[in-house]
């Protein structure tokens, strides 16, 4: 016969305070409800975000409803809407200004670019560098932001004034050029357009260009220093790498308000001469105010959910290419 030997039970495990601390967590959590929530100031938190929820609902979603559904009409918003399915998109990828639009848009685009991207950086590098009076330069650079763009557009319709007498054909006529037509010839009423927009709209960049360049660290700069560069080899290797998040960021917002274009060839050219500066956004323009009596809203809006569209997948698309490179 075997004999049984008696077996000892173990030890209890001595409880730790890290054990105790989330077993007194864990518990309170287990037995909150709405008594918890309602002690911890959630009705508080839905009172005050239901103003904010009412007011995005009515003035932001329910126009872009409203918009979708209108895209689907014939109306004018004096008659009754008749539902016309994609007809209104049938006629707007029928109209051939379509096609003129979409090009002026892209040239417009391509211009701004070109231009208007890497002066403000170029302004705020320079800026960053000057030891007094910045924020005399910074006031200065932000001005044109805050002139009214009726007024902007009025001052500089007047300074392109086509005759020799005109402000900028006799500037250039002091180097012997000139005189241009400048909003009066389609070859050059869209660089004249650009040129505007680049001096109205580049302060704001500038602006935050700056900002950004407060962040980067001024070792970086000195060890470039110390390496000999210039001031054009530092912006290149030093702060194009270091702002690059922020480049991305205020060139894909380019892209966006240059596709939307609409102020200043409505201000300085109203889509002439010849149709040269006619944008997407003057083509629904044209199509909700000046079609016939009450204007064509199914197509106005039709051609805007094409456009926002076109730039939502754009924008998806260009943040997908850009991420890894943006987080490096």
């Amino acid at each position: 016969m075997t004999q049984l030997t008696p077996t000892t039970a173990p030890p209890p495990v001595a409880e730790t305070p890290d054990t105790i601390d989330l077993a007194v967590a864990v518990e309170p959590r287990r037995r909150r409800g709405l008594r918890g929530w309602v002690r911890g100031g959630g009705p508080h938190t839905v009172v005050f975000l239901i103003p904010l929820l009412v007011s995005f609902v009515l003035f932001s979603w329910r126009p872009i409803v409203d918009a979708a559904v209108m895209a689907f009409q014939h109306t004018n918003l004096i008659a009754p809407p008749e539902w016309v399915g994609f007809d209104n998109f049938a006629t707007v990828l029928s109209d051939p200004l379509l096609g003129t639009a979409v090009i002026n848009t892209l040239w417009f685009a391509v211009l701004a670019l070109l231009l208007g991207y890497p002066v403000p950086l170029v302004v705020a590098v320079l800026m960053s560098e000057v030891r007094r009076g910045r924020g005399l330069y910074s006031a200065l650079a932000y001005l044109p932001v805050i002139v009214p763009p009726v007024v902007g557009a009025l001052l500089w319709k007047f300074f392109y004034d086509a005759s020799p007498n005109g402000v900028f054909n006799t500037i250039i006529g002091w180097f012997g050029l000139g005189p241009l037509p400048w909003l009066q010839d389609p070859a050059t009423a869209m660089p004249s357009i650009v040129l505007f927009a680049t001096w109205s709209a580049a302060g704001s960049t500038v602006i935050i260009y700056l900002a950004a360049l407060i962040g980067v660290a001024p070792e970086l700069y000195d060890a470039a220093e110390v390496d000999g560069a210039g001031v054009w080899r530092k912006v290149w290797h030093v702060t194009v790498p270091q702002l690059r998040g922020v480049l991305l960021v205020t060139f894909i917002l380019q892209i966006i308000g240059t596709a939307q274009v609409f102020l200043e060839p409505f201000l300085l050219t109203a889509g002439g001469p010849a149709n040269s500066t006619m944008t997407v956004l003057m083509l629904i323009y044209k199509y909700a105010f000046q079609n016939s009596l009450g204007g064509d809203y199914g197509a106005a809006t039709a051609l805007s959910l094409m456009l926002a569209l076109v730039l939502a997948i754009f924008s998806a698309i260009y943040f997908r290419l850009t991420k890894s490179w943006s987080t490096s």
